[in-house]
């Protein structure tokens, strides 16, 4: 990776084409202009897929399929891989596509969005493409003896429908399962950051993966309703809100279609007696703020025993003067712009209804922000019930909101008393009550003690309103697969 960033703070790909058929074609659709939250500049003019360029796309996908499906665990993987060197080698192109685009701090887009997604999380599926799932059952004798196999083969078309927040590694998380089950992929970016999904279209062709095996369209919501309900597609994987994953869920069930939604949350960050706060409210605060707070995981519900809550606060406001919000290409910003000037007003309504409801601004970043660009500064919630709107509902911006609880059973109750339950995190210094405390919690994914990195290898998705089906991992594969009983008699 170049470490210049300044070379590359004004780098745009070039490409506005679609990719369809492993061919780069002029879009017919509806045109839009794509805006550097940081600036406020129009970076780009794009336009996106007309219906039959969706058609079309839907149509190479499910051409290649049978080709693809039908090659071996080992040569899929070598493709795979292929691809994943060449998103490498193209890591100083993707990287100012990802920050001028969304606005996401260049240290956490360097890490996140190139180097985990591309390095760790689409070779591990590359990998997993080689994995024999044939399952043995054995003889079963009534009525007659027979024995049996059960065989997983891939679902077919894949629609792949990404959000705004993370735009590559989405992406690799959808079609890097995909790929690797022997599915074709129609890949969707969200219409507020399709720069940096246009230009992986055009890596694919120097990927050399065969035609129609990979293709990008973007577009407004149309066209994700189109392919969304294609009846050329077979499963949709979908990264958002939950109130476009209930559609995207209705208009897939036209076809009865499969889904995997992995939609938002309001999760928890508990703090438990004897927990030294000081070493950990750095960590906490910039769990919930960065990219903004634009991340479908952030621990944004603050939940601290009552013992620790004043020397929580204490803590929590040394950490405030620690987060940077400014310029995305400055190595010391750790957080960035909002998306769109309407969504920085939506956050910052949260605020304002938070506090004609009784609640207060405990702490809150109050440095000038930049004259330009949709930027939010940080800002901690308190003395809000907990049917408050700021409590309930996922804001996707630099707001949290602190509980107090008396006793660890109201801590996980609290917890709980969402309609998400995407993901948590437990500090206990006690790993026995650790544990104890996160298998109560209603959520795909808990951390104790910060946890670590998102694992390839581990399942990522939510209860309740928080999605359906999981990603990564054997689990993000097999929603990508179809189980076969095969049985004969002995």
């Amino acid at each position: 990776m170049n470490t210049d960033y300044e070379a590359l703070r004004h780098w745009i790909p070039e490409t506005r084409q679609l990719t369809i058929g492993g061919r780069l074609v002029d879009p017919e659709g509806e045109r839009w202009d794509v805006h550097n939250p940081a600036t406020e500049e129009v970076i780009a003019n794009v336009g996106g897929a007309s219906p039959a360029q969706v058609d079309a796309a839907v149509a190479a996908a499910r051409e290649a399929f049978p080709a693809w499906a039908a090659l071996s665990g080992e040569e899929r993987c070598r493709h795979i891989h292929r691809l994943a060197d060449v998103l490498e080698a193209h890591g100083d192109e993707l990287l100012p596509s990802i920050v001028n685009e969304v606005g996401t701090p260049v240290s956490l887009a360097a890490y996140l969005q190139v180097k985990m997604a591309v390095q760790q999380h689409l070779r591990w599926a590359a990998e997993a493409a080689k994995v024999d799932r044939t399952q043995h059952l054995g003889p079963w004798d009534e009525p007659v003896p027979t024995m049996s196999d059960v065989v997983h083969q891939p679902v077919g078309v894949v629609a792949a429908i990404t959000g705004y927040n993370y735009p590559l590694n989405l992406a690799i998380f959808k079609f890097g399962a995909a790929l690797a089950a022997g599915c074709t992929v129609v890949l969707l970016s969200s219409p507020r950051t399709p720069l940096t999904t246009l230009f992986l279209g055009e890596l694919l062709r120097e990927a050399e993966l065969p035609p129609g095996v990979m293709n990008v369209v973007i577009g407004q919501a149309d066209v994700g309703v189109r392919l969304s309900s294609h009846p050329g597609v077979d499963r949709v994987s979908f990264t958002g809100s939950d109130g476009v994953g209930a559609r995207i869920m209705e208009q897939a069930a036209r076809n009865l279609a499969g889904v995997t939604l992995e939609l938002g949350g309001k999760s928890p960050s508990i703090v438990l007696p004897g927990v030294d706060v000081k070493k950990i409210a750095v960590e906490m605060h910039l769990r919930w703020s960065r990219n903004g707070g634009q991340g479908c995981a952030a621990l944004a519900r603050l939940l601290v025993h009552d013992s620790l809550y004043e020397e929580f606060l204490a803590a929590s406001a040394e950490a405030f003067d620690q987060m940077i919000v400014g310029d995305p290409w400055d190595p010391a910003t750790n957080i960035g712009p909002m998306i769109r000037p309407d969504h920085r007003a939506r956050v910052r309504g949260f605020i304002d209804d938070s506090v004609a409801e009784g609640g207060r601004r405990l702490l809150e970043v109050t440095r000038p922000l930049p004259e330009r660009g949709w930027f939010v500064n940080p800002v901690l919630l308190g003395d809000l019930p907990h049917g408050a709107r700021a409590v309930q509902e996922e804001i996707f911006g630099p707001v949290a909101v602190v509980l107090p609880f008396k006793d660890t059973d109201e801590a996980v109750r609290l917890a709980n008393d969402t309609a998400y339950g995407l993901a948590a995190n437990v500090w206990c210094d006690d790993p026995a009550e650790a544990r104890r405390v996160a298998e109560g919690i209603r959520a795909g994914t808990v951390w104790i003690n910060g946890g670590g990195s998102m694992r390839p290898d581990a399942p990522f998705g939510g209860f309740g309103r928080s999605g359906v089906g999981r990603e990564l991992g054997e689990w993000g594969m097999r929603e990508y697969l179809e189980v076969k009983h095969i049985q004969w008699r002995v």
